[in-house]
């Protein structure tokens, strides 16, 4: 019996699934090279089949257990999103859940605490106390002289008036003593308004007296020449006037007070200035201390 015809009588009873009888013979046997017949295509492939896979029963059942996988596995595939398909085209989504998870994780927990700057290379911010700006400092306030050989605050300051107008002058502390003496003598150190001269009013003032056209300090006369009214009722400008004349006379370091003063103010008592010396004396000493 040929092998063919075994297999042949093998399968003939196993119905639909075996061979079709209509297979031509010049497929199931082949001629070798030498007249030898060759084994059918039949047989060699009969010898290449599984045992397992000889019964028809055992075919049927493989090969549905496969189509399940197959459909699951296509089933599966399909279900998949399609980022899981392409990763080119899921980067995006991705990095989208990264982010997400990144903040839901953040809100969950503790934050975390930066390191410091070390202070060297930290720079300090600005107290809000430095960023405001600053304001002036304001100007301090003269240094009140308390008032000194029975004056009181008002004639004090009128003296210091005089004594810093010399200054600004650079006169010596003789023209100083002289300038506050006859000022006692002609004002007893208030600046006097005129009630002959209405406009000398309209100035600061302590007093008001009625020799002629006299007013201020030095009781200087604008009529004379000495100024305009509104100039003599300043005390710096009628000790400038006053000390500019004073200058002008010949010698007037090795006068007498009384000859000094006399010499400027051409007063009809020469000689009331003298009595004011020593005071003036002590209160120009006092200021200038």
């Amino acid at each position: 019996m040929r092998d063919d015809d075994t297999i042949d009588d093998q399968y003939a009873h196993e119905g639909p699934t075996g061979r079709s009888d209509d297979t031509p013979s010049s497929v199931q046997v082949g001629v070798l090279r030498g007249g030898e017949a060759a084994p059918s295509l039949r047989t060699r492939l009969g010898a290449l089949v599984n045992p397992l896979t000889r019964r028809p029963s055992r075919v049927a059942l493989a090969s549905g257990v496969v189509c399940c996988l197959g459909v699951a596995a296509f089933a599966g595939v399909q279900a998949l999103p399609a980022d899981r398909l392409d990763p080119v085209a899921a980067q995006p989504a991705l990095t989208e859940r990264a982010q997400e998870g990144v903040a839901s994780r953040g809100q969950a927990r503790t934050p975390v605490t930066a390191t410091p700057t070390p202070a060297a290379t930290r720079t300090a911010s600005p107290s809000p106390t430095a960023m405001k700006k600053a304001t002036p400092k304001p100007k301090p306030k003269p240094k009140r002289i308390a008032p000194v050989a029975g004056l009181d605050q008002a004639q004090m300051d009128n003296a210091k008036a005089i004594v810093k107008a010399g200054r600004k002058m650079g006169v010596p502390r003789q023209a100083l003593i002289i300038a506050v003496a006859t000022a006692m003598q002609e004002s007893n150190l208030y600046n006097y308004a005129s009630g002959v001269l209405p406009e000398s009013q309209n100035y600061p003032h302590q007093a008001i007296g009625w020799d002629h056209d006299s007013v201020g300090l030095f009781q200087q006369r604008p009529s004379s020449g000495w100024g305009e009214v509104r100039d003599l009722m300043d005390p710096e400008y009628a000790t400038q006037a006053f000390l500019s004349a004073l200058l002008e006379i010949p010698g007037w370091q090795n006068l007498a007070l009384t000859d000094a003063a006399q010499a400027v103010q051409v007063s009809a008592f020469p000689w009331a200035y003298a009595q004011h010396e020593w005071r003036a004396t002590e209160v120009v000493e006092a200021i200038l201390a």
